[in-house]
């Protein structure tokens, strides 16, 4: 099985989710045999989300990493709330961090989870410097734990 996880900004413009999904499924497909793929994500909106529905579509299993016991009714927005119950309900895993309530500890916690749970990590990110637990602070996690990372930031690509 290859473990690919995932971290990236949620705040990605419209126009950028076909570009970032279009490199992702580019990725995923060079990682080899897709029923020997796992994506691991916390499905947050943006590139979370893109990355869960790219490893569905290739034919890869998506198991989930959620930060709180909350985090559906407190951090979901209802403009998003279909597509993470769609990407929930197609999970082959879900793991719940064990806090009651979403906020930065939680939000550390499930990116080590999926850090320390990948073989490769896909970071959708613009490079720039992150506050703690954002995109640049699980990169460096990942490098740090020696697991290598492809970042993509495809020409076009904005943050909104």
């Amino acid at each position: 099985m290859t473990r690919i996880g995932v971290t990236g900004h949620m705040n990605i413009t419209a126009d950028s989710v076909p570009l970032v999904y279009a490199e992702i499924v580019r990725l995923l497909s060079d990682a080899g045999d897709p029923a020997e793929l796992i994506g691991v994500s916390c499905i947050a909106r943006g590139s979370d989300s893109v990355f869960a529905q790219a490893v569905l579509d290739v034919g890869g299993r998506l198991e989930v990493v959620l930060p709180s016991r909350n985090y559906r009714e407190r951090k979901v927005k209802p403009d998003h709330a279909d597509l993470f119950d769609m990407l929930m309900s197609r999970a082959a895993n879900v793991h719940v961090m064990d806090f009651d309530d979403a906020g930065t500890e939680a939000y550390e916690a499930a990116n080590e989870s999926v850090v320390g749970t990948c073989d490769r990590l896909i970071a959708v990110w613009d490079s720039q410097p992150s506050v703690q637990g954002g995109t640049g602070t699980v990169v460096k996690l990942a490098k740090d734990s020696n697991i290598p990372v492809d970042i993509i930031w495809p020409n076009g690509a904005a943050r909104s």
